[in-house]
């Protein structure tokens, strides 16, 4: 193995090594209504306590009123903070706030005047008491609020002694606008598990998808060279070259995820399982990428970066570099991965279009993006050799470069006619970097 596939290997390893899967994003659509359960409570506790307030010398047992007002005021105090998260409000704590409620209202008849109350005066605990029942529909959803809702409205005709129209209208309200936001709390849990999933499904997708762009940076081709050199050498070299081969081609299989049929042939018994290479010793015509030999940088953050730095030392006899000449910027992460997709690029034109062939790299600073245009004067990409490559897990283009861009939100395009070259348009959105420069990890 020479000093530059180690080095390759090494960084490869080494990377994924200090990459960390992205974390989980908790989110809670309950929140927003816990927090506003305690707002009602608040302002409803104040406007009751004005109510029997302003109507103290018209209760019969006034002081019966204030002594129920001044423990519910107590109740707020010591337990406010309970419903300002579902862990908070507990199933003891809704029954013994829905019983303040229920207490309150049974207790009406025996502080108020019958005549008040069918002149359709307010109970003491008054509008609070919906906050008891809005509690329960929050907590367990349509069927807590509609036996909550229950007890409330029973205690509502006992208190009045009658079916009064007004009785009647406030009890129908309250069942009804408490079960309709359980449903809907319900629902809310539902789409809230589903998105959950749908996230957990994507973050599991796209570390797949890195695991495998850096196994086919460091491992596949270590493992197709083993095969090479072990054919070359003859002998016992030949059958670890062969090993090496079946094991490449499993493990294209696997990355691919999908089932491939290993190919047969090119070994020196022609044994199945391991993979056909040219005598001249260069990667078979399968348009994956080598490990990136150029310099892939791995910076520490997401600091501005000089695009041109990374892209200028591929610069060569056969390589033709052209940049603005003001600097091209670009988040530090997102700049090494680009880094990495040109030079992905650059040795598919090695191995593809032969040492002769000649490329050219151009760099555009647009407004919104950088576009960086690979070029090459080889025989050109058969239609359909993507796609059929990307079947037989051949992972250099669907990883290494395009796999690199959609990290970055961008798109490498491909346009190749045969016999007049490739060419490879990369374009990063500016501003933008991977999931694993956000957090100071970039991979190599």
């Amino acid at each position: 193995m020479t000093d530059t596939e180690t080095r390759t290997v090494r960084g490869g390893l080494a990377a994924r090594g200090r990459h960390k899967p992205p974390p989980v994003v908790r989110m809670s659509v309950e929140l927003p209504l816990w927090r506003a359960l305690t707002g009602y409570r608040i302002l409803t506790l104040v406007y009751t306590l004005c109510l029997v307030g302003l109507s103290y010398r018209k209760y019969d047992h006034p002081l019966g009123a204030a002594a129920y007002m001044g423990a519910l005021t107590i109740w707020m105090v010591l337990t406010w903070r309970r419903t300002t998260s579902a862990e908070r409000c507990t199933r003891h704590f809704l029954l013994a706030d829905l019983g303040f409620a229920v207490g309150g209202i049974l207790l009406t008849p025996l502080v108020d005047s019958h005549a008040r109350i069918m002149d359709g005066a307010p109970t003491l605990p008054s509008i609070w008491t919906a906050g008891a029942v809005l509690g329960f529909a929050i907590k367990g959803g349509w069927r807590w609020a509609a036996v909550a809702s229950s007890f409330v409205a029973v205690a509502n005709l006992v208190e009045r002694q009658e079916l009064a129209r007004d009785t009647v209208h406030n009890v129908v309200l309250v069942w009804v606008a408490s079960v309709g936001i359980g449903y809907v709390v319900e629902v809310a849990r539902s789409s809230e598990r589903t998105l959950a999933r749908a996230l957990q499904i994507e973050a599991a997708t796209r570390e797949r998808e890195r695991l495998a762009r850096d196994i086919h940076d460091s491992v596949l081709q270590v493992l197709a060279m083993v095969q090479r050199r072990g054919t070359e050498i003859g002998g016992e070299a030949a059958e670890l070259g062969r090993m090496a081969g079946e094991q490449e081609v499993a493990l294209r299989t696997l990355v691919a995820g999908g089932l491939v049929s290993p190919p047969r042939g090119g070994g020196p018994d022609g044994a199945a399982g391991t993979v056909p290479h040219p005598a001249d010793g260069s990667e078979p015509d399968d348009l994956d990428a080598a490990a990136p030999t150029g310099p892939v940088p791995d910076p520490a953050g997401d600091g501005p970066c000089d695009v041109r730095a990374l892209l200028a030392p591929f610069a060569g006899a056969g390589v033709t570099f052209s940049e603005p000449g003001a600097p091209v910027v670009l988040p530090a992460a997102a700049a090494a991965e680009l880094a990495a997709a040109v030079s992905a690029a650059l040795d598919n034109v090695r191995v593809h279009a032969g040492g002769e062939a000649r490329a050219w790299i151009l760099v555009e600073d647009e407004p919104q993006a950088v576009i960086v245009t690979v070029r090459d004067d080889g025989p050109g990409i058969p239609e359909g050799r993507l796609a059929d490559a990307e079947r037989e897990g051949r992972m250099g283009v669907a990883l290494s470069i395009r796999g690199r861009l959609r990290d970055l939100g961008g798109t490498a395009e491909w346009v190749s006619v045969p016999g007049q070259g490739t060419e490879v348009e990369l374009t990063v959105p500016k501003g933008t970097a991977p999931e694993g420069g956000r957090r100071g990890k970039a991979r190599a």
